[in-house]
C-alpha cells in the first residue's frame, strides 16, 4: 500500500463516480485555457524540442592497474544529533551517581553541555564531589530540586575539562652543554672522593675522557660487591643521557 502524500494535488475536475469527471472534455479545454494558447500559436500547440546531449570525448584508458583492488572509504553521511535530555531530568533536580568513583553520592545537576553529557556537582563541600561530567544513563533523576536560578554556569563546557597537552621540547646544543657542566662536576667530586693521583686528574682534560673514566667507574661500582655505591642512581642516568647525547 502506497504510503499517502502530505500535500494532495487538487484537480480542477472532481471526480462524481470513480472514473467520471464532473467537467466535460470541451469543459475542461476552456476552464485550463489551452484555446487561448492554441491561437496565441497559430492554431498550434508548441513543440519544445529536445535539446541534443554535448558530445563528451571518450576516457583514455589508465595506463596504470593497482594489482589489488583499491578499497574506498564509505562516505558517513550520518548528522550527529544532539542527545536528548531525560524529562525527569531538570536544572537543580538532585540525581544519584549509579558508577565511577562516587557511585551512590547524591549530586545536584547544573546543565546540559554540548556534548550530551550532564553538568553536575556536590557541592563538593557537602559531599565531596567536584564539578565533573556524568553520562545521563549512569544516573537516577530523584522528586527533590535545589533553585539555582542565581546560578551562572555559562563559562562551564567541554573545553573547560579538556587536559593540556605539552608539547615536547626539542634536544637542541643547550642540553648538550648543561649535560657537558653536570659531568665536569660530577667528575670533579669522584676525583675527590677517590684521592686519585694527579696524573690521571691532569689527563682527563678533554671531555671524552671524563666521560669515559666516569663510565668505567661506575661499571666497577656496580660489579664490585661494595656497600657504598660511587655514585648515586640519578648521576648514573646523567651519564647514560650524556652518552646518548654524544
Amino acid at each position: 500500500m502506497a504510503a499517502k502524500a502530505r500535500n494532495p494535488r487538487k484537480t480542477r475536475n472532481p471526480d462524481l463516480v470513480r472514473g467520471v469527471g464532473k467537467f466535460s472534455r470541451s469543459k475542461m479545454y476552456h476552464k485550463r485555457g489551452l484555446w487561448a494558447i492554441k491561437a496565441k500559436n497559430g492554431g498550434v500547440f508548441p513543440r519544445h524540442d529536445v535539446k541534443p546531449a554535448a558530445e563528451t570525448q571518450p576516457e583514455k584508458p589508465p595506463k596504470f592497474y593497482p594489482a589489488d583492488d583499491v578499497k574506498k572509504p564509505l562516505v558517513n553521511k550520518r548528522k550527529p544529533k544532539p542527545t536528548k535530555l531525560r524529562a525527569s531530568i531538570t536544572p537543580g533536580t538532585v540525581l544519584i551517581i549509579l558508577a565511577g568513583r562516587f557511585k551512590g553520592k547524591r549530586v545536584v545537576f547544573l546543565k546540559q553541555l554540548s556534548s550530551g553529557l550532564l553538568l553536575v556537582t556536590g557541592p563538593f563541600k557537602i559531599n565531596g564531589v567536584p564539578l565533573r561530567r556524568v553520562n545521563q544513563s549512569y544516573v537516577i533523576a530523584t522528586s527533590t530540586k535545589v533553585d539555582i536560578s542565581g546560578l551562572n554556569v555559562e563559562k562551564f563546557d567541554d573545553k573547560y575539562f579538556a587536559k593540556e597537552v605539552e608539547k615536547k621540547k626539542k634536544k637542541g646544543e643547550g642540553e648538550f652543554f648543561e649535560a657537558e657542566k653536570e659531568l665536569d662536576l660530577f667528575f670533579y667530586m669522584l676525583m675527590a672522593s677517590m684521592s686519585v693521583i694527579g696524573e690521571l686528574h691532569s689527563l682527563c682534560q678533554s671531555f671524552w675522557w671524563k666521560l669515559f673514566v666516569v663510565s668505567l667507574l661506575i661499571n666497577i661500582s656496580r660489579t664490585t660487591n661494595c656497600r657504598r655505591r660511587m655514585c648515586s642512581r640519578k648521576e648514573r642516568k646523567t651519564i647514560r643521557r650524556v652518552w646518548m647525547l654524544h
